[in-house]
């Protein structure tokens, strides 16, 4: 499958190019010579059914999990040739979950400076920057308090703050408002669309609903480990040829 998208975007940070992914001895496909770009400071929906192959994608985009045929790059370089992939995780991407992955018994200042103990930072500087990006998320006033005391949208945007740590060149979320309410779930939203516009973060977002999937700035749809087509969103739609 090949596809060819708008040309004139932004510089590309991640190139997908002509992968596969199978399991159980190649008896499970889950992706299927995949091909797509995406741009540094893009805001881009991946959205598909349940069991299209969304969050396969995503670990291999996140470096989770290896391609079983074709190509990965970041920057130009392939992530397959990279020394040290764990390295690569914790400075270049930021993962936001749906279950949260908060440790419960921690506040949230302390989850959100999880990241950073391998970093440059001493404590004081540790401590001053989660407060900082709590702040971003609208948590200054919740600094102390565990996961359990928080609601599941507070939860969700300590782990926003959290994925933030390390400045990462892309944030990566799986379905991130599959667990909350309508009200939670469009404040996460609200979130990025901040995080996108003010502070140039790329965001790739793993979806089935359609009301996420419209807040990015274009959508990749993928069904049965193919990419379906390409949409602008309110723009023009870009078929793939296979």
């Amino acid at each position: 499958m090949t596809c060819n998208e708008p040309s004139g975007g932004p510089t590309e940070l991640l190139d997908v190019r002509s992968v596969s992914r199978t399991y159980d001895d190649g008896t499970v496909c889950a992706l299927k010579g995949v091909s797509f770009t995406i741009g540094r400071g893009e805001y881009v929906a991946i959205m598909g059914p349940s069991g299209s192959g969304k969050s396969t994608l995503l670990n291999l985009l996140g470096a989770l999990d290896h391609p079983s045929q074709g190509e990965i790059c970041f920057e130009g370089q392939p992530l397959c040739k990279m020394r040290n992939l764990d390295q690569f995780r914790a400075r270049t991407i930021g993962f936001v979950f749906q279950s949260f992955h908060l440790l419960p018994t921690l506040t949230a200042l302390e989850n959100v400076q999880i990241p950073m103990f391998e970093g440059p930072l001493d404590r004081r500087g540790r401590i001053r920057k989660a407060e900082e990006l709590l702040c971003l998320v609208g948590l200054s006033h919740r600094l102390k308090h565990v996961p359990q005391k928080l609601s599941v949208g507070e939860r969700q945007r300590v782990a926003i703050a959290r994925a933030l740590a390390n400045d990462p060149s892309v944030l990566l979320a799986d379905e991130p408002t599959g667990n909350l309410d309508s009200r939670a779930g469009a404040g996460v939203l609200d979130l990025f669309d901040h995080l996108h516009r003010e502070r140039g973060v790329t965001l790739v977002v793993i979806t089935h609903g359609a009301e996420v999937a419209a807040r990015a700035e274009r959508t990749i749809w993928i069904r049965d480990g193919q990419i379906d087509l390409l949409q602008l969103n309110g723009g023009a739609v870009v078929r793939c040829a296979v």
